[in-house]
């Protein structure tokens, strides 16, 4: 008998800790994603600046809208709390709900905010609601082979570098890249948790508390 399909089942959501919010994107979020991102080195390793302009960032964002209303793809902005600004963007998309696996990625932070506490808390927020909430057995990170920087942001936080995807992804150019993947599974979860909490000044800094 053929098995049934399986739907996606990734329902926007709002993500936060003390110190940063992730929201939903929305069509809202289109100058301030402009303002954030529209800086050379962001792009560097990516052959089209997505922020360079409203023509060029609004159907890149209307495509993760969408896909958000059909449940294939989770798109966040990244707020600042303490400033209630924008500062970059992140995602969780390509989710293989039969095999528990979903892809990390499409992450950007306003150079103002990079090396700080940002990456530490949205990935543990994001990995958090992968592994605890979703319930994959597998979230993959990927990233340019040459984006060095990126490589060693997320082997920090505890992802295992499985190796070079050769032309693994076509750019809007027609260029192919070569992509570094690496991957958290869910009983190597525990260990990166509690790395990425003994990132901050305190444990509680992780933490959100309704008011």
């Amino acid at each position: 008998m053929e098995q049934p399909m399986l739907q996606p089942r990734l329902k926007p959501i709002t993500l936060e800790t003390s110190l940063l919010k992730l929201v939903p994107m929305t069509m809202q979020h289109l100058n301030d994603y402009c303002l954030a991102g529209n800086y050379p080195q962001v792009w560097q390793h990516m052959p089209l600046n997505r922020s360079a302009s409203h023509d060029i960032a609004r159907p890149w964002m209307q495509e993760a809208v969408d896909e958000m209303a059909q449940g294939l793809q989770l798109a966040f902005i990244t707020l600042d709390k303490k400033t209630n600004k924008v500062i970059g963007s992140t995602r969780l998309f390509r989710c293989n709900e039969k095999d528990k696996s979903i892809e990390l990625g499409h992450t950007f932070i306003t150079p103002e905010f990079q090396r700080s506490y940002v990456n530490s808390h949205a990935k543990y927020l994001m990995l958090k609601h992968a592994f605890e909430h979703l319930k994959m057995v597998r979230v993959e990170i990927c990233t340019h082979e040459n984006n060095q920087q990126s490589r060693n942001a997320i082997a920090r936080i505890g992802g295992h570098f499985e190796g070079i995807l050769r032309k693994n992804r076509r750019a809007p150019n027609g260029d192919y890249r070569n992509t570094a993947m690496f991957s958290i599974l869910d009983e190597e979860w525990p260990q990166v948790k509690q790395q990425l909490l003994a990132s901050g000044t305190n444990q509680e800094e992780f933490e959100h508390v309704s008011t």
